[in-house]
C-alpha cells in the first residue's frame, strides 16, 4: 500500500498548439504543464484531468507515449515520468428535460481506447468537442450508461455550487430525480462545503465524498486534494477505493474552510453584501446568490452521519498573508515540494528557515486553525493575520 496525494478535477486551458480548451482557463495550462505542475512544485502523486476528451488532448497524450514520457499502465491510468499518475477524464454538462437547469458531472476512464471511444460518442452530442464542459441536451441516465459500460467512473461535480450543480440554485432537490445511484462512483463537494455539511443530506451517505481544485491555472492546482491509500497508483486501485475495496480508501480530504469558498454564504447579486433576508439592507436589491451554507440548510434531513475519513481544513499556502514568491521559493528549495511542506516538514525545520511567525501561521494552515473571514456572492474569504 501507498500514500497517494490526489487532485482529481483539473481543467486544461489550451492545448499544444495554443487552441482554447477550457476559454476561462489559463493560457499556460497545456497538459504537458500540468504533469509538470502536478510532479513540482505540487508533490502530487496522482492527477485528473478532466478536458481529456478534447482531440488535441487526445493527440497530446498519444505524443507523450511515443515519447516515452508517460506510459499507459496495465491497471489503467497512465504514468508519467513514473512520478505521477494521470487518469484522464472529462467534464459535462448535462441538461436533462427533467431538470430545472444545467449540471455539471466528471466522468473518468482507465485507458486511451476508452477516452477515444468516449470523445467519438460525445461529439455527436455537443456543439464543439474541442471545448471543455459542452452541454448535451441529454437524459442524464443515458450519460451514466455510456460510462459505465467503458469502465469509466461517474461522479456529479462541485455539488453544491449555486451554478451548474446537482443541489446549486434548487435545479433538484434529489438526485434521484435524474441519476441512478448506482451508477453514482462518488460526488465530489466543491470548495463552498465540507464533509460535516454534505452529510446532513442523507442520501449523500452512500458515497464517497471526493475535494479537488477545478484548478483553472497550475497555482490553483491542489488548493484542494485528498490523500488515498492504494495498492497500486492506477486507476483499478483509485476505483476500488471509491467502494472500500480490499484496503484501498480515501484517508482524508484536504479543503478549504468552507467559509474561505466565494459561495458560502448569501450575498446581494447586485452590491455583494451579506444577506440575511429577501432584501438587501444596503441596496434595497431583491436579487441574490443564495449561500451554500443556506442551501444545505433547505436540504437537511439526516439525523446522524456514517463514519468517514477526516476532513481537514487545510489552507493552501497562497493563501497565508507574509507568504510571498520568494519566500515559497526558499521553502520549496529546501523542502521539495508544497505537499512535503504541508505534510512532512517538521515544525522545527520551518522555524530554522522563516521566521517564527509565518512558520506558525503554516502550521495553523495544516491544522485548519487559522482565522477565517467568510466569502460569498463569488469572492473568496479571507485567512486574518495574527
Amino acid at each position: 500500500m501507498s500514500e497517494v496525494f490526489a487532485d482529481l478535477h483539473i481543467h486544461i486551458g489550451r492545448t499544444f498548439t495554443g487552441k482554447a480548451v477550457k476559454i476561462t482557463g489559463s493560457r499556460n495550462l497545456t497538459l504537458s504543464a500540468i504533469l509538470e505542475a502536478a510532479k513540482y512544485p505540487k508533490g502530487l502523486d496522482m492527477v485528473g484531468v478532466i478536458d481529456c476528451h478534447s482531440p488535441e488532448v487526445i493527440i497530446e497524450i498519444e505524443q507523450l507515449v511515443a515519447k516515452g514520457k508517460l506510459v499507459e499502465m496495465e491497471e489503467g491510468g497512465f504514468r508519467y515520468e513514473d512520478e505521477v499518475t494521470l487518469i484522464p477524464g472529462a467534464e459535462i454538462e448535462v441538461y436533462d428535460k427533467n431538470c430545472r437547469g444545467p449540471l455539471h458531472v466528471l466522468a473518468y476512464f482507465p485507458s486511451l481506447t476508452t477516452l477515444k471511444d468516449f470523445s467519438g460518442w460525445l461529439s455527436a452530442r455537443v456543439t464543439n468537442i474541442q471545448l471543455s464542459t459542452q452541454r448535451i441536451y441529454e437524459n442524464a441516465q443515458v450519460l451514466q450508461e455510456k460510462v459505465k459500460s467503458l469502465g469509466g467512473l461517474f461522479i456529479p461535480a462541485h455539488i453544491f455550487t449555486p451554478f451548474k450543480s446537482l443541489y446549486g440554485k434548487g435545479v433538484l432537490n434529489s438526485l434521484t430525480e435524474i441519476l441512478n445511484p448506482a451508477f453514482i462512483d462518488a460526488v465530489e463537494l466543491g470548495l463552498s462545503s465540507d464533509t460535516e455539511m454534505a452529510d446532513q443530506i442523507t442520501e449523500l451517505h452512500a458515497f464517497t465524498f471526493l475535494t479537488n481544485s477545478d484548478a483553472h491555472s497550475t497555482q490553483k492546482i491542489a488548493r484542494e486534494y485528498q490523500k488515498f491509500d492504494l495498492e497500486a497508483p492506477t486507476f483499478a486501485a483509485f476505483s476500488k477505493s471509491l467502494k472500500n475495496q480490499g484496503e484501498n480508501r480515501v484517508m482524508a480530504n484536504y479543503g478549504l474552510n468552507p467559509r474561505l469558498g466565494k459561495y458560502y454564504r448569501t450575498t446581494c447579486a447586485v452590491c455583494g453584501a451579506p444577506m440575511n433576508g429577501s432584501t438587501c439592507s444596503h441596496c434595497g436589491s431583491e436579487k441574490f446568490t443564495k449561500g451554500v451554507s443556506e442551501r444545505i440548510s433547505e436540504l437537511a434531513n439526516a439525523v446522524d452521519a456514517p463514519k468517514r475519513p477526516p476532513y481537514i481544513h487545510q489552507v493552501p499556502l497562497e493563501f497565508i498573508p507574509g507568504l510571498g514568491s520568494k519566500t515559497m521559493l526558499h521553502l520549496l528549495d529546501h523542502f521539495g515540494t508544497e505537499m512535503n511542506i504541508l505534510h512532512r516538514v517538521k515544525e522545527a525545520d520551518l522555524k530554522a528557515l522563516v521566521n517564527i511567525q509565518l512558520a506558525d501561521m503554516i502550521i495553523q494552515a495544516r491544522e485548519g486553525k487559522l482565522q477565517i473571514a467568510a466569502g460569498g456572492g463569488g469572492k473568496y474569504g479571507k485567512v486574518k493575520k495574527n
